[in-house]
């Protein structure tokens, strides 16, 4: 049966027995008089090798050379106390960090008798401390050396309490300019007006996340857009503490997806105007054909009809919607670049006044038109008749846009155009050529629509929709762009860009043309026979002779067989192994006095034939027949094969939308 102890012995065992701490007595010398097992595990020293040792040889060499043991002791005797954290040495020489504490002890009378030291190993815990204040010294140069990203610190209620050095590159405001404010700062006067800043405060609050783009407002007032984000911090209770508030310039990123998007947009709308270029050319090469036999047979029928009032007012009504579709379908082969253009070098400044005056034809005295072209400016090559119909059929557009009185300003200077010209897909020099009108805009959602064919906003027969397309179709064909620029209540602005050109623009004298191109032999070569019999018909009424062949093989075996006529008259497009530019060529080769006329309503027909032949386009009037004869025959057979013949037979003809 064990004894029991008393206060004194069970104190002595309680320290004795405690490992993890050094907990021994020193007396006023500081010389050790007892040792428990804590201080053997830590310092390595039995208590016989440390009893009666001076404590001071648990000092680094430094320490004691400082005096660091005395003045622990002297500290300890003055305020009852002492308290620090230090090296120290074991008995095999390493060190360890220890926490200690030195305790000055009395007797009961009061009388200092000596010391009580308490030494802890806390080597694990410093190097922890040491490494969390590392990662957080680390963290803190890192954020602050970020200057890509604004981050920084909100306080609950959104008032700035850090900055790092990417908030003030991004947002241009120093440290203590902006700490202590709130963060509503940045935005913009809609955006706060707005509520926007508590919204996304109270959004990252109830979600622990708020993210976001929209324009942010630097110190110097200019905007940028900006992706953000916004977290809540909370403390390991749980408690929401803050925000924190990370903010990225993309302006440039949002700008390049904005371009990429217009240059999609741009690579669509131009896809589908390419498509249905394709159709409308088929078509109106088709409808060509069928309108050259009902104008041709109305002219027939005017001669044969007499005085006959009410014959005659049919013939007429005819003739006019003839003429109608055969406008419909130039504008249509113009927009699908099927057009067969004859350019040449065009000095516009030489020009201004006769321009001036064609797009004030028409217009009411209320609308006043206004040119101005720079003095230097360059010549372009364009077929003038085409580029003419263009302008006014932008004028008519202008027309019916101004509302009251208003102006339009035809524009024209050079211009070099960059590989990445805005809204041009362009290189090089050209003339930009502007037609700014003063009406009331295009709204936005019209706008992608106003060159496609037959799409119009006005009235029930009051246009058809393709003046625009006309406009469209022969810039594009003539190796340009055309942009338009509209905003509601600031009118209009076209801009067409056309090529420069190489060539001096020169001026063509007089053509000679045979006065009576009559009694001539016409060898007739067409492939379909009605409208080869309205051809020949019309042939015949200038007062020539005419044989027909169905295509070129018949053509080449007339024309070897039996008399030669004094000339070959074609159509272009025929089945079979040759066509009539093919023809042509084969009649010059073997026969180089005999003129030849080709004749198409299928412009692409005579790509790449330049000057070689003179072309007359479908449907074609008697008149137009009889001159191109007349050009054709007063050229001398010997210069036939080589000569240029220009024929400008057109007027324009402005389209209605």
């Amino acid at each position: 049966m064990s004894r029991p102890l008393d206060d004194a012995e069970r104190s002595r065992l309680l320290v004795e027995g405690v490992s993890d701490y050094a907990i021994y007595m020193l007396d006023v010398n500081g010389v050790v008089t007892n040792w428990n097992r804590g201080a053997e595990r830590i310092k390595g020293y039995a208590p016989a090798e440390a009893i009666g040792r001076h404590f001071s040889q648990f000092y680094t060499p430094e320490d004691r050379a400082a005096g660091l043991p005395a003045r622990a002791l002297e500290e300890a005797r003055a305020h009852g106390r002492f308290e620090a954290e230090g090296w120290r040495v074991r008995k095999n020489g390493s060190h360890f960090w220890a926490s200690v504490v030195i305790d000055v002890i009395h007797d009961d009378d009061g009388h200092h008798v000596g010391f009580a030291k308490i030494t802890r190993d806390i080597s694990e815990k410093r190097a922890a401390q040491q490494a969390l204040a590392a990662s957080e010294r680390q963290f803190r140069l890192l954020v602050a050396g970020v200057v890509d990203y604004a981050l920084y610190m909100l306080d609950l209620n959104g008032v700035i309490t850090n900055w790092n050095a990417g908030a003030e590159h991004i947002k241009g405001y120093a440290a203590e300019e902006v700490i202590g404010r709130h963060f509503s700062t940045f935005y913009t006067e809609a955006d706060r007006a707005g509520g926007a800043p508590m919204r996304a405060l109270q959004t990252a609050k109830d979600t622990g996340r708020y993210e976001a783009e929209g324009w942010r407002v630097r110190r110097d007032g200019s905007l940028f857009w900006a992706s953000v984000v916004i977290d809540a911090i909370r403390d390991e209770g749980g408690h929401l503490i803050g925000f924190a508030k990370i903010t990225r310039d993309i302006t440039e990123r949002r700008n390049a997806q904005l371009e990429l998007q217009k240059t999609q947009q741009r690579l669509a709308q131009s896809q589908k105007l390419e498509a249905i270029g394709q159709l409308t050319g088929g078509v109106a090469h088709d409808f060509n054909n069928l309108l050259m036999i009902v104008s041709g047979q109305a002219q027939l029928l005017r001669k044969r009809v007499g005085d006959d009032p009410r014959l005659l007012t049919s013939i007429d009504a005819i003739e006019q919607a003839a003429k109608r579709g055969q406008d419909l379908t130039r504008h249509l082969l113009s927009f699908a670049r099927r057009q067969r253009l004859s350019p040449v070098a065009v000095q516009l400044l030489d020009r201004a006044e006769g321009l001036r005056e064609l797009l004030s034809a028409g217009l009411p005295s209320r609308i006043t038109v206004n040119v101005q072209m720079e003095s230097a400016l360059w010549p372009v090559d364009v077929d003038p008749g085409e580029f003419e119909l263009a302008l006014l059929n932008m004028a008519v557009n202008a027309r019916d846009a101004i509302a009251g009185q208003g102006q339009i300003t035809l524009k024209a200077l050079n211009v070099v155009l960059p590989e990445a010209a805005e809204d041009v897909d362009l290189e090089g020099e050209f003339v930009a050529i502007e037609v700014r009108d003063s009406g009331g805009g295009i709204p936005p959602d019209i706008l992608p629509h106003i060159f496609d064919p037959f799409f119009t906003t006005k009235e029930l027969n009051k246009g058809t929709g393709l003046g625009l397309s006309q406009v469209y179709g022969f810039v594009q064909q003539s190796g340009g762009r055309v942009i338009v620029r509209s905003e509601l209540g600031e009118g209009t602005a076209f801009t067409f860009y056309l090529p420069r050109s190489s060539a001096a623009p020169r001026e063509e004298g007089p053509m000679a043309v045979l006065e009576d191109p009559t009694g001539l032999t016409v060898l007739l070569v067409e492939d379909n026979p009605e409208v080869a019999e309205v051809a020949a018909q019309l042939l015949e009424q200038l007062g020539n002779e005419v044989r027909i062949v169905s295509g070129p093989d018949a053509a080449m075996v007339a024309l070897t067989a039996g008399p030669r006529p004094d000339l070959v008259f074609s159509d272009i497009v025929m089945a079979g192994t040759m066509n009539g530019v093919e023809l042509g060529r084969r009649i010059r080769a073997e026969w180089p006095g005999l003129k030849v006329i080709l004749a198409t309503g299928y412009a692409e027909a005579a790509d790449g034939l330049g000057s070689d032949f003179p072309i007359l386009p479908k449907p074609y009037q008697l008149d137009q027949l009889s001159r191109m004869i007349g050009e054709v025959m007063a050229v001398p057979a010997a210069e036939a094969a080589g000569k240029v013949v220009s024929l400008k037979d057109r007027k324009p003809r402005a389209a209605q939308g």
